[in-house]
């Protein structure tokens, strides 16, 4: 008898969790709401408070860690380094990438030209921020220091105006904020998306801002919009100035207002140069734009473009043709590229690690705040160390009585550690002072050189009631942020860059520029359209059509009318005739799944003409609902090609159909039964894919088969089958309706 074999062991681990899978793992019940909290929730705030938001000293964490380790380099002086260089040091407080410190230097730099006012003085190739292909070059090949204006982010940096934090890996100390001089927070654009919120804050003109902030310190009703009148872009441009929009953007920190770009004409080569351009385009984008809209022949004025920056700037020059208006070539190309461009505030900003949506009065005086804390801590500052001098020198006074007695004392006392105690007690004075005594030097034991330093005690004791002074008046606190306001000004304003324009009835230009001619309009049951001309139709003869197809719609129209092909699968497809050529009756159409690119097995089911988006489409129900939609659901403000659930799909679909306004319809049963409804006792309904009310009753075996008109159902007593109220059931056709039907037939 052969031995039993043994029993395979399971080798899966015993859990008393709810399943165990194969190569993966137990699997344990966790609310998704803790998971949230514990793992998500961390991450999303750790996104929003150390990355992508901005504080109140206008940087955030990548770029005050950047600046701050070239400030604590020298850069401030001397000659530019490697870029290489800069991003290495930059690395023991930033533990990201190399290439994402670098990308950061890059848009600080004035090479790049995406500040107002750069903070990093640059040489070699940084790119173009207004050029979407310049490519900035390798940080082995570029070199930089600091700017002059960065000067102004760390005055007194080294005199406790900011809170320091250890770095990463507590090996140094990093400034939590910088106590810069001026509102930066305002001159420099800065963009970020967080998770669950961004911002986007506009540059404005330093001069503006820092006149506008004393102007607040001493008025705290002033309005913004008289010193601060609108952004100052560093690619120039011109702002449409609107001044309800701009208002509200000073007033809530959020909102969108147009800029355009600025250009000037060549009437010699008969060219328009294109000079300065919106912030949110590039070179790139503007002429690619441009390049389709003259291949699809809506730009017909210009014979070519082409990019011409250089060292000395930006430049898009078009050479247009002859006869063309450049003026009015402009104000098409405006509205049809970003040549004009809605830039969009978010003014989001951290403020004690809290995000606030702020406008830009209140923007500022939060940082008349933060810049009133910084003095007040410069001056604490200043006034310990004045009155430690103070301390020192009046104990250097007391020597001065009696300097030989120190000498005796210093030469009797037999143990170095009794000197100072011996000092203490021969006259009267503390042991910091003593130490201070004990270390001068033996050539400075004469009475002139104890008489200049105690000469200087009572300009000390002036100095130090002036900062408790200043300490006590927020008035004083005010005055010297001023006068740093001021120097500001006279050392680093610059004009303004962008214009502001004002927009005048002129400007309004017809940009359609596609013919208007009446058309007829076929779909067939298989999805081909055709548009014909009704000079072209009367030239015709028979329709060509596919093999068992035929004409289901035949809508006359006009070449500029909307066209909205709705299809079995509760989709709507938007289209303009003249996006299809006119065509003869001989030949086949165009296949609209194929044309607009519908989904696979999607066909066309009903199409919907209209000019203006006015009236409603009625959805009819198998089960004796009716849909009554507006038709201005399906109108959209962007130029989408289509729209999902453009009807309910929950039901089956009987028939649909547009009308402009209310009239009377035929519902068909398959019992047999008609019902005459007006559709004014139709409800319209806000959403699109809704099932309506109910209009005619069924039994359960019955639905609904067909919809017509009065005129397509002929019966000539139509008061049998009206109905008082929904829902109803209709009447059933006696056989004297027919017969009088057959007659009427007869005698037409």
């Amino acid at each position: 008898m052969a031995p039993r074999k043994p029993k395979k062991q399971d080798t899966k681990p015993k859990v008393t969790a709810k399943a165990y899978i194969e190569n993966g793992g137990i699997i344990i019940d966790k609310p998704i709401t803790s998971t949230l909290e514990e793992n998500y929730m961390p991450y999303a705030m750790s996104v929003i408070i150390s990355r992508a938001i901005p504080e109140i000293d206008g940087f955030k964490p990548s770029h005050r860690k950047l600046l701050y380790t070239m400030y604590k380099m020298g850069l401030l002086t001397g000659a530019k380094i490697k870029s290489a260089n800069v991003v290495g040091q930059t690395m023991k407080l930033n533990p990201h990438g190399d290439m994402a410190i670098y990308e950061t230097m890059v848009r600080l730099t004035r090479g790049n030209e995406a500040l107002l006012h750069p903070y990093v003085d640059s040489k070699g190739n940084f790119g173009k921020s207004y050029s979407r292909d310049m490519a900035f070059a390798a940080s082995r090949y570029t070199e930089v220091k600091l700017d002059p204006i960065a000067a102004e982010l760390f005055r007194d940096i080294d005199k406790d105006t900011v809170d320091f934090v250890d770095n990463y890996d507590n090996s140094m100390k990093e400034p939590t904020l910088l106590p810069v001089t001026f509102p930066s927070i305002l001159v420099n654009a800065n963009m970020g998306i967080a998770v669950g919120m961004a911002s986007n804050i506009c540059s404005f003109n330093l001069k503006e801002v820092c006149e506008t902030t004393i102007a607040l310190m001493k008025d705290e009703n002033h309005d913004v919009m008289t010193t601060l009148q609108a952004p100052d872009f560093v690619t120039g441009g011109q702002i449409v100035y609107d001044d309800a929009q701009m208002r509200a953007i000073y007033e809530t920190g959020r909102g969108s207002f147009k800029v355009r770009a600025k250009y000037k004409y060549d009437s010699q080569n008969n060219c328009v140069e294109i000079l300065q351009i919106p912030p949110t385009t590039a070179i790139e984008v503007i002429i690619d734009k441009i390049v389709d809209l003259v291949k699809q022949g809506k730009v017909r004025e210009i014979s070519d473009i082409r990019d011409e920056t250089d060292l000395s700037g930006l430049k898009i020059t078009m050479d247009l043709k002859r006869g063309a208006d450049p003026d009015k070539l402009m104000l098409k190309l405006y509205k049809m590229t970003p040549l004009e461009d809605s830039f969009s505030c978010n003014f989001n900003v951290l403020i004690g690690n809290m995000p606030r949506v702020m406008g830009v009065k209140e923007l500022i005086t939060e940082w008349i705040y933060f810049r009133i804390g910084c003095v007040k801590r410069r001056v604490y500052y200043d006034l310990a160390k004045k009155k430690e001098k103070l301390h020192l020198l009046k104990g250097l006074a007391k020597i001065l009585l009696d300097i030989d007695k120190a000498i005796q004392i210093i030469r009797s006392t037999e143990e170095d550690s009794e000197v100072v105690p011996n000092l203490m007690i021969g006259f009267g004075i503390d042991q910091v002072q003593a130490d201070y005594v004990a270390e001068i030097k033996l050539r400075h034991l004469n009475r002139e050189y104890i008489l200049n330093r105690t000469n200087e005690i009572e300009t000390l004791k002036n100095e130090i009631d002036e900062m408790e002074e200043v300490l006590q008046s927020p008035r004083r606190v005010k005055q010297i942020i001023t006068e740093e306001l001021k120097a500001v000004i006279n050392k680093y304003a610059k004009p303004r860059k962008t214009e502001i324009i004002y927009p005048s009835g002129e400007e309004t230009i017809e940009i359609e520029e596609v013919p208007d001619y009446p058309v007829v309009l076929f779909l067939t049951r298989d999805s081909y359209f055709k548009k014909i001309t009704p000079q072209s139709l009367r030239m015709s003869g028979a329709q060509k059509l596919k093999e068992n197809d035929e004409i289901v719609q035949e809508i006359e129209a006009t070449n500029r009318a909307n066209l909205l092909f709705f299809t079995d699968k509760a989709q709507v497809y938007k289209a303009r005739a003249s996006d299809f050529e006119d065509l003869k009756a001989s030949v086949l159409g165009d296949y609209i799944p194929a044309k607009l690119q519908m989904d696979e097995g999607e066909s066309v089911r009903y199409l919907a003409v209209t000019d203006d988006y006015k009236g409603f489409m009625l959805f009819v129900f198998e089960n004796g609902k009716i849909a009554k939609v507006n038709m201005s659901a399906y109108s959209t403000k962007t130029n989408r090609k289509k729209l999902l659930n453009a009807y309910c799909s929950k039901a089956p679909l009987c028939a649909m159909r547009y009308v402009l306004e209310d009239e009377e319809i035929v519902l068909t049963s398959s019992s047999g039964r008609m019902l005459f409804v007006n559709t004014a006792m139709i409800a319209p309904k806000a959403t699109k894919d809704t099932q309506g009310v109910q209009v005619m009753t069924l039994r359960s075996s019955h639905r609904v088969i067909n919809l017509q008109s009065p005129q397509q159902a002929a019966v000539l007593d139509p008061h049998r089958f009206r109905c008082k109220a929904i829902p109803a059931a209709g009447a059933i056709p006696r056989e004297q309706d027919v017969a009088e039907q057959l007659q009427f037939t007869i005698k037409i």
